[in-house]
């Protein structure tokens, strides 16, 4: 198991008028080479709870293993840490500050003291995974880029850590459609090329449908579901319940089963959708 959380919890402001309990005695378990979604309602916990899986947040009980070492271990280095939990934050481009791609992009490997071989050899196969051309950019201000590009530097920096975990807390906030579906298909290159475990929070139904395989619902500091996406979005009722919503293909082919239609209603992307319907009409026709 790569993390493992037992009876997590996080009180911010103790013992002040402002106490709140953003984590309630969470605990869970990832192996290695999951795609995870993290998901919940804004205030749930998910933000609090990424942010301890690398020691940027220290537990007000529980504890997180990571890879077999405790971060309440005093004689675990969070730096060893750091360097297995990748996280990126929303809006990752604001960290950005080297003069070129490749000198931020470079920056991590070279604090971790490596040959210069290895860290030239990390960026042009961290930026190859994020789909950026090394000879073209490597040379050229990050702040010469689109929001899409920075966002693909800024990750490709997290990348060249080589990390045994990525965690990225709503990367496509801020995008425009396609700069949001470029970002998500780079995603999705690095996991299958990397073999490289994921946990992406985020607020789009769909894009966790189509991603990830299996999800965490926070609700109220509380992990309230843990399942297969098709598992999740069945309990419809129950997320709308936490103000959470399903796909909306989903949603549709509920709503075309529920007005006589015989077909199955657990789709969760548009292909499996049309797939679907079509199967139906097929059959309406030889009957």
């Amino acid at each position: 198991m790569i993390i493992e959380i037992k009876n997590l919890s996080y009180v911010y402001n103790p013992g002040t008028p402002f106490e709140k309990k953003a984590l309630d005695d969470v605990s869970l378990g990832i192996e290695e080479g999951e795609f995870i979604g993290l998901i919940g309602h804004t205030g749930s916990g998910k933000s609090t709870l990424v942010q301890h899986l690398n020691g940027l947040m220290k537990p007000t009980s529980g504890e997180i293993i990571i890879a077999g070492d405790s971060l309440s271990d005093k004689s675990t280095k969070l730096k060893n840490i750091r360097q297995k939990v990748g996280l990126v934050f929303q809006y990752p481009e604001h960290q950005l500050f080297e003069e070129t791609i490749y000198k931020d992009i470079a920056f991590g490997p070279k604090n971790l003291g490596l040959p210069q071989e290895e860290v030239d050899e990390r960026v042009r196969h961290a930026m190859e995974l994020v789909g950026l051309d090394f000879e073209e950019l490597k040379d050229r201000s990050p702040f010469e880029l689109s929001g899409g590009q920075k966002r693909r530097v800024a990750i490709a920096g997290v990348v060249a850590m080589k990390p045994k975990v990525l965690v990225l807390d709503e990367p496509t906030a801020g995008l425009d459609p396609k700069g949001r579906d470029d970002i998500l298909d780079e995603i999705r290159t690095l996991y299958e090329k990397e073999n490289i475990t994921i946990i992406l929070v985020s607020h789009s139904m769909e894009d966790i449908a189509r991603l990830v395989n299996r999800i965490f619902v926070m609700h109220r500091g509380r992990l309230s579901m843990d399942g297969s996406p098709r598992e999740i979005f069945g309990r419809s009722d129950e997320l709308e319940g936490m103000g959470l919503g399903i796909p909306q293909i989903t949603k549709f082919m509920k709503k075309f089963k529920a007005s006589g239609h015989d077909v199955k209603d657990d789709v969760l992307t548009i292909e499996e959708a049309k797939a679907e319907i079509l199967k139906y009409l097929r059959g309406k026709k030889d009957a």
